[in-house]
């Protein structure tokens, strides 16, 4: 699953991707070059489970940010194709107020800024859909398949709903339909995610869909080696933690996905599924082989785990639930799979 991290120049968006990834690009990027990096997604339950069980190593689930060309109005559109080729999108959008940077619309106004990226992708997405319905016309005098007049109703109604300047993603089109049009990448179909870069003083606040970090203070947090030094500054601050594990743990969710968890002495470590996974499903992220010989999987619930304090304590008072190929794995399992090879 990968995001595509868009903005206006002079955002912060390439600091919040180093901070996220810890991957620093300098200067611009070559053409047709994207630059990508993976950002754990901190999680407080596997640190829990880890304490618990002391193994040698612990994993978080990961996901992947591109750092896509910079959105200016009028311009070739770069940051297009990139955007299309991802699962979804999270804006980077300034509010800060610094003499010293430069806005390449002379004032700080976020909310203006965020209409006009969203008309941005609404606009490249009828501009698309425009396109390809020109082209059926023209495939019209040879005679439409079945597919290509199912994909002619769909791409009408998506035409209708964008030049109400609606996103797709809330067009009330059944998901089967959707799959017409699914290959043409269209961005407002897509999952959207807005980070205000924002002043220390404008910190608070925010919703499932808007974080709000200060970029500059992210990068005093990130200085702090100490995690008691770190946690006193960042409640210095009024905050829990710091703001890019929000904006990777709600880009996370942002994609519809959740995490269950395995653990042993060797290792702690989260994976990643869609939610309403099914157990065999579950079992191949670990490895295919575990879904095709699935037999049926260990289940314990994570508050089951923290409140009796072992898995063996866990076994004792029968909190080992055995579930089989119809489960539907929740968040915050703690799986045992049993398959045959």
């Amino acid at each position: 699953m990968k995001i595509a991290l868009l903005g206006l120049p002079q955002s912060g968006k390439r600091t919040l991707f180093a901070l996220l990834t810890g991957r620093h690009v300098h200067g611009p990027a070559k053409p047709g070059e994207i630059p990508e990096g993976r950002a754990p997604v901190r999680d407080q339950r596997v640190d829990k489970i880890a304490e618990l069980v002391r193994p040698q190593k612990k994993t978080y689930a990961e996901t992947i940010f591109q750092l896509c060309p910079d959105v200016v109005e009028g311009s070739a559109r770069e940051w297009l194709d990139a955007a299309r080729r991802c699962d979804a999108i999270c804006f980077v959008v300034r509010a800060f107020s610094s003499a010293a940077v430069y806005h390449p619309k002379n004032t700080v106004d976020a909310e203006r800024d965020r209409r006009d990226l969203a008309a941005e992708l609404i606009l490249a997405d009828l501009e698309l859909v425009e396109t390809r319905l020109g082209r059926i016309e023209k495939e019209r005098r040879a005679g439409l398949s079945p597919a290509q007049k199912l994909e002619e109703q769909v791409l009408i109604q998506c035409k209708q709903a964008l030049e109400a300047e609606r996103p797709l993603i809330g067009l009330a089109i059944e998901q089967h339909l959707l799959g017409a049009v699914r290959s043409l990448g269209l961005l407002t179909l897509k999952p959207v995610l807005w980070v205000l870069n924002v002043d220390e003083s404008a910190l608070s606040g925010g919703t499932e869909r808007e974080v709000r970090v200060s970029c500059l203070i992210e990068e005093e947090i990130a200085e702090i080696a100490e995690p008691a030094e770190r946690f006193e500054y960042l409640a210095s601050l009024g905050l829990k933690e710091p703001g890019v594990d929000r904006v990777n743990r709600a880009s996370y969710d942002s994609l519809g996905l959740m995490s269950f968890y395995t653990m042993g002495e060797d290792e702690v470590r989260a994976w990643t599924i869609r939610k309403g996974s099914l157990a065999p499903e579950a079992a191949g992220k670990i490895h295919t082989d575990m879904e095709r010989g699935f037999i049926r999987v260990e289940v314990v619930k994570y508050d089951d785990l923290v409140a009796l304090g072992s898995e063996k304590a866990v076994k004792e008072h029968g909190k080992v639930m055995l579930k089989g190929k119809d489960y539907v794995i929740e968040d915050g399992d703690i799986c045992n799979f049993l398959f045959n090879v």
